[in-house]
């Protein structure tokens, strides 16, 4: 690999972390009622976004926007934490990264989920990238 490989690699990695902490931050804003920008969650993901649901169903962008504005603030005390995130590929339009995401309620109890990211390189978008498809995978707490 040469320098400049790696330092696209990197470059990758680092902005595909802040961009993917920085959109559960606002998520988790919107969930608690803490905050959000609801206009900033649709505009971090491409028109024709996916989601596959942890337990196998496909949502479009606006079905997944009605979701998050729906959640609004049902959820206080929530924190959502992001853990081992890894660029899986990349080429010039596009990024492909996973981690984890951990969500514990004040209760203590909460949720784990193995997530693949697919985004798509955008100039105006926040760190360069913008959320193409997105899928979730429950994962056994520890």
């Amino acid at each position: 690999m040469s320098v400049t490989e790696a330092g696209a690699v990197e470059h990758d990695a680092v902005a595909c972390r802040a961009e993917i902490v920085r959109l559960h931050v606002l998520i988790e804003g919107l969930l608690t009622g803490a905050g959000g920008d609801s206009a900033g969650f649709a505009l971090a993901h491409a028109p024709d976004f996916t989601l596959v649901e942890p337990g196998g169903g496909t949502l479009s962008r606006p079905e997944v926007l009605a979701m998050v504005d729906g959640a609004r603030g049902v959820l206080p005390g929530l924190r959502i934490g992001i853990e081992d995130v890894r660029v899986v590929a990349s080429a010039s339009e596009f990024v492909v990264a996973s981690y984890r995401e951990v969500q514990v309620r004040p209760d203590g109890g909460g949720d784990v989920r193995a997530a693949t990211v697919v985004f798509e390189r955008d100039a105006s978008a926040v760190h360069g990238l913008r959320w193409r498809h997105l899928h979730e995978t429950w994962v056994e707490r520890s």
